[in-house]
């Protein structure tokens, strides 16, 4: 990939991108669609960022972002994908996934917390479940986002300094630092079993941030059949004339401080 985009450029076409988007979710509202977007890829590939660009300007009522945590141990009793049913769409609805079922086949295989039978069983089990979503009319996309060795301990570095963003590092994303040729072997695997032309993978070149956003928005705006929907005219009415209406005094014990002018006064 070529060098950073600049700036200027990309708060342009990402800001053009970004009504793209909203058009889109007004398609999905007037037609009931149903959509389900998979963010994968390494530790620090950008993917949570991208997905911030994403559902930005979008109504969180229609568009949802499901990054589930760790599953307790009832959920561990479970089949492995039934606690990811109740978060898919039902009509009108645009699901983002901040990792998805495919963690048993990354970070699970990988770390060793599933056994060798539940991971060749997802193997073999994934790509009929999704073939089930895209059978029922469920959109499914799923893009991988890929970032190098050295860019991603750049970024770990880069968190770890900065105490507004430590949080993102956990135990896990350090360790994926030694396991770099681990995860790259099970993501190949991933790949050959669940790249099904019903569900296709797409690989996001994310070494640049602002390019892999543009190019992953721009790409998903043109996978989606949607097309611009007519919308109806909103009239602000005109304010009635008061009807004598008193608000009662304020209460000072319970009014919020105005801490933006102890700002003023020290600037």
């Amino acid at each position: 990939m070529s060098k950073r985009l600049p700036k200027k450029l990309y708060e342009r076409e990402l800001a053009r991108l970004q009504a793209q988007l909203v058009d889109m979710q007004a398609w999905v509202q007037a037609s009931g669609a149903r959509i389900v977007v998979i963010f994968e890829g390494r530790d620090a590939a950008g993917k949570g960022s991208t997905i911030k660009r994403v559902s930005q300007y979008l109504n969180p009522r229609v568009t949802r972002i499901v990054a589930l945590p760790t599953p307790t141990d009832r959920e561990k009793s479970q089949w492995y994908f039934q606690r990811y049913i109740p978060h898919l769409p039902a009509a009108g609805e645009i699901v983002l996934m901040d990792r998805s079922w495919y963690n048993r086949a990354g970070v699970e295989r990988v770390m060793g917390y599933c056994t060798e039978t539940e991971y060749h069983r997802f193997l073999r089990q994934a790509p009929q479940f999704e073939r089930m979503l895209v059978e029922d009319g469920i959109i499914l996309l799923k893009y991988w986002f890929s970032v190098s060795d050295v860019e991603q301990e750049k970024r770990f570095r880069s968190r770890a300094a900065d105490p507004m963003r430590r949080w993102k590092l956990s135990p896990n994303d350090v360790l994926s630092i030694t396991k770099w040729e681990d995860y790259s072997r099970a993501k190949d695997a991933m790949f050959v079993h669940t790249d099904i032309s019903e569900a296709p993978w797409f690989d996001v070149d994310n070494e640049d941030k602002r390019r892999g956003r543009i190019n992953m928005i721009a790409h998903l705006l043109g996978r989606i059949p949607w097309e611009p929907v007519p919308r109806e005219e909103i009239v602000i009415p005109e304010r009635p004339a008061a009807q004598g209406y008193d608000r009662p005094p304020r209460n000072p014990d319970t009014l919020v401080p105005d801490h933006a002018a102890t700002l003023r006064a020290k600037d």
